[in-house]
């Protein structure tokens, strides 16, 4: 078959229905019907996959299982992807279950370029309000960039389209990669540099707006953090001997025209925020002494210093293995993300769109101290 919608979920009752829907509408108006819809489920407590197999999806076909391994969202979309391989599918698209805005035709903005032979990994290109996506602004969207040399705006978007031989890619990868974070939120950043090193082709989808379950940073996102950013330096160590060599950014082309759309307005608990990473804040031998001032001082931390602290603790991860040094950033990323709201509150959606990029600037003219560090780590 062309496609394979996959929706991997934990307790989304109120929400997988309007998703399915959406989907199978999408395969019908741009697929002629030739797809099915999967629901790959954690156990849900709330009847989500009776929900999904409830949802009138106008004759398309949808199967829900409960997979296996480790609980979490990489789990999920470990079993989407072996059950689309054995079905053939020459495009997967994943949607999470938490989507309000999905619209029909992002089916086809994920699927398309890969059934064109345009691509083999589509990443989701959205608006979101300057609040939203705080790992992404302050983490991953510079990190990726800089580290590897394309722009992929969403790294982590959770939406995406993968092709039948980058599947195959990630399906060879050892067994042990499974027992990792990349099983729970480690596996977006996984998918995407993986995608980015091993395919090379990539492209984003133009979505507009992305309205979902919005998560404050001091609130809800601790676990999250520490998954995602564990795993992005494991794969820095993994493909150091890309992006040591790797000293510019290239746009990635975006697939469709960005739809002229109203972002929802959210607020975060700054002040939270500040308080969080003051009460919290630890001090290890490898942290830069001008860095833990700002943070005692205000709860805040400047953007120079927040780029040297996650290179110097990626330099110490590599040294040591050990998720510890993840855990001693998050009053930094706390800090971090309270400075970033204070200074891009004042401006409009788009002014803000381009403080975001402008960062990278800095995360690429700093890499020249973490390849040092890290050659100097690595002869020791």
């Amino acid at each position: 078959m062309k496609v394979v919608v996959g929706i991997p979920s934990f307790n989304n009752a109120g929400t997988i229905s309007h998703v399915a829907k959406v989907a199978a509408k999408g395969i019908m108006e741009f697929f002629d019907g030739d797809g099915m819809i999967v629901n790959s489920d954690g156990g849900s407590s709330d009847r989500t996959r009776e929900r999904f197999m409830e949802t009138d999806t106008f004759g398309i076909p949808k199967e829900s299982f409960v997979y296996e391994g480790i609980p979490g969202k990489g789990s999920a979309m470990k079993a989407i992807m072996e059950f689309s391989l054995e079905q053939g599918a020459q495009a997967v698209v994943f949607l999470d279950s938490d989507l309000r805005s999905v619209k029909p035709w992002w089916v086809e903005r994920l699927a398309g370029p890969i059934l064109k032979g345009e691509a083999d990994y589509v990443a989701p290109f959205y608006l979101r309000h300057r609040f939203d996506g705080t790992i992404t602004n302050n983490v991953c969207f510079p990190m990726t960039s800089a580290l590897y040399g394309k722009k992929v705006r969403q790294p982590i978007g959770g939406d995406f389209g993968v092709g039948k031989k980058l599947l195959e890619i990630y399906l060879e990868k050892p067994e042990e990669t499974w027992r990792t974070d990349v099983a729970r939120f480690g596996i977006d950043i996984w998918m995407t540099t993986t995608a980015i090193n091993e395919s090379g082709r990539i492209l984003q989808a133009a979505l507009g707006t992305k309205i979902h379950d919005v998560k404050d940073p001091g609130k809800h996102l601790k676990g999250m953090f520490l998954q995602v950013v564990g795993t992005l330096f494991e794969l820095m160590v993994i493909y150091q001997n890309r992006w040591m060599s790797v000293w510019n950014i290239e746009d990635v082309p975006i697939y469709g025209e960005t739809p002229e759309e109203e972002i929802p307005p959210m607020s975060i608990d700054v002040d939270n925020l500040k308080k969080l990473a003051k009460e919290t804040l630890v001090v290890p031998e490898y942290v830069n002494e001008s860095a833990v001032g700002e943070v005692r001082k205000d709860g805040t931390l400047s953007l120079t210093s927040w780029v040297d602290l996650l290179y110097r603790s990626a330099v110490q991860y590599r040294k040591t293995r050990d998720k510890t040094v993840v855990e001693n950033l998050l009053p930094f990323y706390f800090a971090r993300t309270a400075r970033f709201a204070e200074e891009v509150k004042s401006l409009s959606d788009e002014e803000a769109e381009r403080y975001a990029y402008e960062q990278l600037e800095v995360f690429l003219e700093r890499k020249h101290l973490l390849k040092e560090e890290w050659e100097v780590e690595g002869k020791g």
